[in-house]
Parts: structure tokens; C-alpha cells; sequence
């Protein structure tokens, strides 16, 4: 019964109540005229995993009317989206191609799809499964061919599968034959049904974005190493590189390892804070002490993942004193060293995660006349 119910659910059922709990209840009387029903004269080739039929009920969520149509056809738009509406609970929209789907080599029927706004959800893997069926009006007759996807289940809508729908929704010399009523002064009016039956949300998962030919950004950063030496350690003025604010810090009597012998050098986060949940940035970067008289610069280079709870990456043991207070080297000149940042962000990556596994099965309720 259940299964005969969702791929039969719009045939004038009066009083249809399917609950999705421990067991299945079920209630309804129909009474069917199927004269009503039946497709008439236009006959359509088949296709697997859809239903066809014609109903004198209008699409319950969704109607959007399309004047000119002929323009759409002849402009060089391939597809037109129609504005988002709101159905069990989610968002979506129709996407209509009226050549066609090209990239599928549709091109003697209209294509017709509905597409999920993705949500809003800091889960990634989020899933909601929806019985749906799309509309065209007939405007001699006023009433609707509709096809409906017979998926048992309905339709897995999720993160890498928005779109479901017919490449094949009709054909477009029925479409524009005036008897048919579809296209009617130019106009055409199409709509949308949808039922969620089911919303799950649960998991853990990641995004990782490479960057397409990184750029290198550079700053120069200028150290009076007699006004700081005192200091524990100073820092840049923040910059940007790759869409992230970043500092350096540099030690002058050195840090860790390097305390007491070595000027300690590194490159940080400006505001790890600011960075999502367990989002992490792949990072080249060459950190260097320039040198003012010969242009022979002492620098290191290294590659790390940078995340708020790793910040900073570097080297407690960058030079030694003794190296940097040598006036051939060129690294310090009257107490200034001019020390330089080369970053190429190349990736990033961020995670979500969902501690709870939520399911949730709606009562759906049709009374369909």
C-alpha cells in the first residue's frame, strides 16, 4: 500500500494522511474518474522512473508564468531560473531550459528541473529526500500536464547532487502546437509540487579550495633594532596576502632554542580568531633580512598549514648575532634591518562537523480533489 501510494498519490485521493513513525499508518478513500486522468490524445514516448498524467488541480507551491516566450528561445540565454520558493521547509527553484539540455543532447524537448537551495546547515552532509512532480498548463482546457518522479522514496537532494528533474519534460513541437494549449499568445505557465519526506543531518567532512596560480605578495617591514632590543619581540604592521591578514615577528634576543645567541624570525596569522571552525590556509612563504649593501639577502623558506590554534610558523634560530652584526654581511646597518615577507597562499581548507545525527520524517498530508 505504501509503495502503490507514492507512485499514485495524485489521483483525486480524498482524506490521504501517510505517517512516518515506527510503523506506517495509513488512511484514505479514493474515488477515481479516470477520464479525468488518462492522457487523451497526446501520446508521449516513455520514460523509466517517470509517471505522466493531466490534473485539474493547480501545483500547490509553486507557479511561474513566462510571457514572450519565443524571445527566451531566440535570446542566447540557454536556461532561465525562477525566483526561490519555500516548500516543506527548504528552499528551491526551477531551472528551464526551453531548447533543451544541450550538454545532455536534448534538443527537441523542453528540460525542466528542481533545484535545491543549498542550506544553510554547518553540516555537510546534510540530505533531504523530496517527492516532487512539475506542471505545465494547458490553457484550452484549464488543466495541468504533469510528470512526477516515481522514485519509491523520492528524490536524494544533497551537497553534491542539488538538481533533479526531466531532461525530456515535452516535446517542443507538442509544446508549440496551439491545439495543445500549452503556448497560448506567447505564454506558457509552468509549477512545481514538492513533498520532504525525510531531512537527515549528520557527520563530519571537509572542502579543500587549490588556488589557481597563486600570487606571491611581498612586504617590507623596517626594524630599528636599538629602540627594540629590550623588547622581547616586535611585530609588523598587518598585510594582506591571498585574502588573509598576516604579521611577522621578530625577536632580537631570540626565542626557544635560539634565546641569548640568535635573532628569531616568523610569520603568523594576524587574526586566527577570525578564521571558521577547524579551517586551516596551506601556505609557501620566505622570510628575509635584506641585505642593504650587497644585495645578497640571508633567508629562510618553508611551507605550513596555518590554523587558529597554529598560528605561527618560523625559525627560533633565523641568524646568529654574530653573523647579523658583521658590516660586510649588509643585514644591519646603522641598527635598521630591513626584513621582507614573500607569502603564496596555495589552498584552503575548511571543515564542518555535526556532533548529531538528526532524522526527521514528516507526516504528509494530501487532500487532493
Amino acid at each position: 500500500m505504501q509503495r502503490i501510494a507514492f507512485l499514485l498519490p495524485f489521483l483525486s485521493y480524498k482524506n490521504l494522511t501517510i505517517l512516518h513513525h515506527n510503523h506506517l499508518s495509513l488512511s484514505l478513500s479514493l474515488s477515481l474518474s479516470l477520464s479525468t486522468y488518462l492522457m487523451g490524445e497526446l501520446s508521449f514516448p516513455g520514460q523509466q522512473g517517470v509517471s505522466r498524467s493531466i490534473s485539474e488541480t493547480p501545483p500547490t507551491h509553486y507557479i511561474f508564468k513566462l510571457q514572450l516566450f519565443s524571445q527566451l528561445v531566440n535570446s542566447k540565454l540557454e536556461s532561465y531560473t525562477s525566483n526561490d520558493f519555500q516548500a516543506g521547509g527548504c528552499k528551491w527553484k526551477l531551472v528551464l531550459l526551453p531548447n533543451g539540455n544541450k550538454n545532455k543532447g536534448i534538443t527537441d524537448h523542453i528540460s525542466l528541473y528542481l533545484v535545491i537551495v543549498e542550506p544553510n546547515s554547518p553540516a555537510p552532509a546534510w540530505e533531504i529526500r523530496a517527492l516532487f512532480r512539475l506542471f505545465l498548463l494547458d490553457q484550452n482546457n484549464d488543466t495541468y500536464y504533469t510528470l512526477q518522479d516515481t522514485a519509491e522514496n523520492g528524490r536524494r537532494f544533497h551537497k553534491m547532487k542539488l538538481t533533479w528533474g526531466f531532461d525530456k519534460f515535452i516535446p517542443l513541437d507538442a509544446f508549440k502546437d496551439a491545439a495543445n494549449g500549452y503556448l497560448v499568445d506567447d505564454t506558457c505557465v509552468f509549477g512545481a509540487e514538492v513533498y520532504v519526506c525525510q531531512e537527515t543531518i549528520a557527520g563530519k567532512g571537509e572542502c579543500l579550495s587549490m588556488i589557481k596560480d597563486p600570487i606571491a605578495y611581498k612586504h617590507t617591514w623596517r626594524v630599528d633594532l636599538s629602540s627594540s632590543s629590550t623588547e622581547e619581540y616586535v611585530e609588523s604592521k598587518p598585510f594582506v596576502a591571498g585574502e588573509h591578514i598576516w604579521k611577522m615577528q621578530l625577536y632580537p634576543n631570540g626565542k626557544g632554542s635560539g634565546i641569548g645567541s640568535y635573532v628569531s624570525l616568523y610569520l603568523t596569522l594576524a587574526e586566527p580568531a577570525n578564521l571558521p571552525p577547524e579551517s586551516k590556509i596551506y601556505a609557501e612563504f620566505t622570510l628575509r633580512i635584506l641585505d642593504q649593501l650587497n644585495n645578497k639577502h640571508y633567508f629562510g623558506t618553508s611551507n605550513y598549514w596555518f590554523c587558529e590554534s597554529n598560528a605561527t610558523n618560523g625559525w627560533p634560530r633565523f641568524v646568529s648575532h654574530g653573523y647579523l652584526h658583521r658590516p660586510i654581511t649588509g643585514l644591519l646597518v646603522k641598527n635598521i634591518c630591513l626584513v621582507e615577507a614573500e607569502v603564496k597562499v596555495h589552498e584552503n581548507a575548511s571543515y564542518a562537523q555535526s556532533n548529531i545525527l538528526y532524522v526527521k520524517a514528516h507526516c504528509l498530508s494530501l487532500d487532493i480533489h
